[in-house]
């Protein structure tokens, strides 16, 4: 249908400008008949209500193909209805007597209509249901006497106010997709847009009109995925604030104090918990459960692939004369390997997997992928110096759990001088000895010791281990003799000597 101004402009034409219909027809680019009926109308009143088209064949089953058709928007395209397909359902299980063509019509019809109430619908609604958004927050995990930096990423759902999380060791291209992954995975699903910002794991590049270029992987990724990726303008973390929120969300009630967790996995299981339970909370506007809303966000997802998408990048590699892979920061021996061969790596977020690159792709070695472990040190003697000042606070302190177990077990005594004993003993330690060995010279001691009065001579021993050396092996002595001891008193009657 012509618009307004489309239609008064025929009307101009024809009434003002003498065109003739065919002259109309052909300078406007449409049918004869339309110009006609533009051209000669008079009643330009604007009618009431629209006069809707009957279906009285399909009238039953017209609450079904909109099911159909409505859920279908969660599948790929290739995978959705035909009008054929839609036809044949209704007669085999409906028992449809009316025709083909009068379902295709109505399919044709009711799809545009679909679309333009999504369309609206997204204008209207500042957060639509099955939307995400995506960012990177660091953290610090404790670990026994140590903080170590991880890296998280937080997809949140404005519309639910849910967020799920993933722990990585970097930012790279490799983790950011698998951390992705692993989400949708947790969920079941995937958001139909996800807005990022314009971190360097997807973008290498920004233009001057603001035209971006993408990396491979990011965009093999998105169309497996079939997610629409959106970007903020430069420096506007702004344009995706429910996520931000959501970092420092996380940060302050996950992760304050550090949580204690010696490996990854059990950092991701931790956060995955948390990020859960948080959901059974009210929507800070809605006013609704967090996990009930996103209940019903979860349906508008799209379905996950049936063939995940596997995370790496491939890279060639040559060993140097000592048959060693040089891979960033790490030397790796491949004794299995030629000297100055050429080897494939397939770099994961986790692993490199090194493979002959002689065209057969065999599996030569699994390697770890280095990362460089960033931590911050506790200072354990300014920790105790503030136990001394307050005793009590061992008890209850953060950074206790940071201590190996027997260190805390030796320290957290009811007995308030004991206890103030043993911090004043374990902060002198701490002078000329790192924390994790005094832990292993207390785990060394039996309940018979008293650990106050042997805990320096056990780190002592731990330092400079007692020398035993083998017994002497010599051949001249006949077998029959060894282990015999001899009678000295023979040896004393001999010589005359008494021991009387």
């Amino acid at each position: 249908m012509l618009k307004v101004p489309q239609q008064q402009y025929i009307k101009f034409l024809y009434e003002n400008e003498d065109y003739s219909i065919s002259e109309i027809a052909k300078v406007m680019g449409v049918n004869w008949r339309t110009a006609k009926k533009y051209a000669t109308k008079d009643n330009w009143n604007e009618p009431m209500y629209r006069r809707k088209r009957r279906h009285p064949v399909l009238g039953p089953y017209l609450d079904i193909i909109d099911t159909w058709l409505t859920e279908e928007q969660a599948l790929p395209r290739k995978q959705r209805y035909t009008a054929k397909r839609i036809f044949d359902r209704l007669c085999d299980e409906y028992g449809f007597e009316g025709g083909r063509r009068t379902v295709e019509e109505y399919v044709a019809k009711r799809r545009k209509e679909l679309k333009l109430e999504r369309a609206e619908s997204y204008e209207h609604l500042e957060h639509p249901g099955g939307e995400a958004q995506v960012d990177f927050g660091t953290a610090y995990v404790g670990q026994p006497g140590k903080l170590v930096e991880r890296k998280v990423l937080t997809m949140s759902f404005p519309f639910s106010n849910a967020a799920f999380v993933f722990p990585v060791r970097k930012e790279n291209t490799e983790c950011f997709l698998e951390a992705m992954k692993r989400i949708f995975e947790r969920i079941g699903g995937v958001p139909k847009k996800i807005w990022f910002d314009n971190l360097s794991a997807a973008v290498i590049s920004i233009d001057r009109d603001g035209k971006r270029t993408f990396t491979d992987q990011f965009l093999r990724f998105a169309a497996h995925y079939r997610f629409n990726p959106e970007f903020c303008n430069a420096n506007s973390g702004h344009e995706k604030g429910h996520v931000e929120n959501k970092v420092g969300y996380g940060r302050r009630n996950w992760l304050v104090p550090p949580p204690v967790c010696d490996t990854d996995t059990e950092l991701e299981t931790y956060l995955a918990q948390m990020a859960e339970s948080d959901m059974d909370r009210p929507h800070y506007a809605k006013k609704e459960r967090i996990a009930d809303l996103w209940e019903a966000e979860r349906k508008k997802l799209l379905t996950m692939p049936a063939v995940p998408f596997e995370v790496y990048r491939l890279e060639p590699a040559r060993l140097n004369k000592y048959r060693e892979l040089r891979f960033e920061t790490t030397t790796y021996p491949l004794p299995q390997c030629r000297a100055l061969e050429t080897v494939l790596l397939k770099v994961k977020w986790d692993e490199i997997e090194v493979l002959s690159n002689d065209g057969e792709y065999r599996h030569l070695a699994t390697l770890p992928r280095p990362y460089t472990e960033k931590e911050i040190p506790i200072e354990w003697p300014a920790v105790f110096d503030g136990y001394r000042r307050k005793p009590r606070a061992v008890m209850y302190s953060d950074f206790a759990k940071f201590m190996p177990a027997s260190v805390r077990t030796f320290v957290q005594v009811e007995d308030v001088e004991l206890r103030k004993s043993r911090v004043a003993l374990i902060r002198r330690l701490l002078d000329s000895h790192q924390m994790s060995d005094i832990g292993a010279a207390l785990d060394t001691l039996a309940g018979n010791f008293d650990p106050d009065r042997v805990l320096e001579h056990a780190l002592y021993a731990l330092k400079h281990p007692e020398f035993r050396p083998e017994p002497f092996v010599e051949p001249h002595t006949p077998v029959q003799i060894h282990g015999h001891t001899p009678d000295l008193g023979e040896y004393d009657a001999v010589l005359g000597v008494s021991r009387a």
